[in-house]
């Protein structure tokens, strides 16, 4: 039915810094527990982030925890994801996902950390 469109990714350096943004259309995010994830070739998708549903408590992978900040901007109707003191093996396709009984992705957009 929606759409999950992602969108801030790049190259940045070790220790740098990108913001991350997922616009949805179709439906609320406020009323959907929304996700990022990432996945590396040969590896697993991973969860990163997750916002719950009308609220703004969040959680995090415990690669991440520290470093990065999931939220949401109800106005916007878009979740975002803060990435700071990034490390090379941040490098992955990050997805967004809205949780509709299963994961609704987006197609995803491409962050490489290296010098």
């Amino acid at each position: 039915q929606g759409q999950l469109v992602e969108s801030g990714g790049g190259l940045v350096q070790p220790g740098g810094s990108l913001r991350l943004s997922c616009v949805a259309s179709g439906f609320i995010v406020r009323r959907i527990p929304m996700s990022w994830y990432r996945q590396s070739p040969g590896k697993e998708r991973e969860l990163v982030a997750r916002i719950v549903s009308g609220g703004d408590n969040t959680n995090y992978g415990d690669s991440v925890k520290g470093r990065f900040t999931m939220s949401r901007d109800d106005d916007k109707n878009t979740v975002y994801l803060q990435m700071n003191n990034l490390k090379p093996e941040d490098t992955a396709v990050y997805y967004c996902s809205a949780f509709l009984g299963y994961h609704y992705w987006g197609r995803g957009t491409q962050v490489v950390v290296s010098s």
